[in-house]
């Protein structure tokens, strides 16, 4: 049995197979119309979501497959302080696959420890949201048809945002990728990323202040949301932020065939007017979202049927050291009562393995 917490819990082989799926899924929609029949997927998202939660439901009833959950932590047994280890081992007695977002760093990682049927993390915190980067990749590979010798543009707020995260991850396992960093020094990507992931696998990465400067270059603009709450200063804000907002005419130097990418939602960081542009794609993103996800499901559920859950220990108990805290409070070992695990990095950092917190 497998789990699906961070993007690279799958090798690349078994990300392009999955993308194959979703291929052939798009393809041949009827093929798969009953490929999940008598199966149900648990949807436990504590915290709100539109397109990721009905993305899961759409895709699963495609498949054929039943759908039961909550969408409003308020509305389970978490209200009563039950805590994410007995709520996937209840939910693993009515359920044959579990998707999971929640507020709190490292929760699905938690629930992966005790769960006896897969758990695909839908979104956790600020650290990881593996299958918007299926979809990500998904629509890379139908509009550039490829996922190598790339240069893509993450624009906004790389320091937060979980989406920019793990598609560099993801993309960094291929060949010819080049990462240019478009934001404001209050949200530049984290040290530890491009130190651990970007250098690590040998992707050039540069670091711009604004969209003009490299908009000829890249093949994929990824836009994200400059949020006003992340300044500490207003006044800076004010400043910076038309910087960071996409429209037509900072499009006029852009590649005839690039790409806009977006996680959604938006607020006014593209206007409406880009919309009509034909290398606007996100909105294509989304309906790939839909297969890809179907195609995970797919994919996880046949791989528990060959591999079923063995009695061998989930936790890899040499990474436990419960005389340490990690120093993210959003993190789920702060809030949970479970064992708190943390790797060396080869630097010689120790990072929570919940959350990817560097321990102080």
């Amino acid at each position: 049995m497998r789990h699906l917490i961070d993007t690279t819990d799958i090798s690349v082989a078994e990300v392009d197979q999955i993308l194959e799926t979703a291929l052939d899924i798009i393809a041949d929609r009827k093929k798969y119309s009953e490929a999940c029949k008598g199966k149900k997927l648990a949807t436990l998202f504590y915290e709100p979501s539109t397109r990721t939660r009905l993305s899961f439901t759409s895709a699963m009833m495609e498949l054929g497959g039943n759908v039961l959950g909550f969408s409003d932590a308020a509305s389970s047994s978490v209200s009563k302080g039950e805590t994410v280890a007995d709520t996937v081992r209840v939910i693993g007695c009515f359920a044959d696959i579990i998707a999971m977002r929640h507020s709190k760093e490292g929760a699905p990682l938690v629930a992966s420890h005790y769960s006896d049927v897969p758990i695909i993390n839908a979104g956790d915190g600020s650290h990881a949201h593996p299958t918007q980067t299926l979809t990500d990749l998904l629509t890379i590979r139908r509009e550039k048809g490829r996922l190598n010798n790339l240069t893509i543009g993450f624009c906004g707020d790389l320091k937060f945002g979980r989406t920019v995260h793990s598609l560099i991850k993801a993309l960094s396992r291929y060949t010819g990728i080049n990462v240019i960093l478009i934001a404001p020094e209050e949200l530049r990507l984290p040290s530890y990323i491009r130190r651990e992931v970007c250098d690590k696998n040998h992707v050039p990465t540069r670091e711009v202040t604004t969209m003009e400067e490299v908009m000829g270059e890249l093949d994929i603009l990824y836009m994200t949301r400059v949020q006003k709450e992340r300044f500490l200063d207003e006044e800076e804000f004010e400043r910076l932020k038309d910087s960071f907002i996409l429209n037509p005419e900072r499009l006029r130097n852009a590649k005839k065939d690039m790409i806009i990418l977006h996680p959604l939602p938006r607020v006014n960081e593209i206007t409406r007017a880009v919309d009509n542009d034909p290398r606007a794609a996100y909105f294509r993103q989304v309906e790939n979202g839909k297969f890809v996800r179907m195609a995970l499901i797919y994919t996880l559920l046949k791989w528990a049927e060959e591999r079923p859950v063995t009695p061998t220990p989930r936790l890899d108990t040499s990474l436990v050291n419960n005389d340490l805290r990690c120093s993210n409070r959003q993190c789920i070992s702060n809030s949970e009562d479970v064992d708190h695990l943390f790797r060396e990095t080869e630097n010689g950092d120790l990072r929570c393995v919940y959350c990817e917190a560097r321990v102080k």
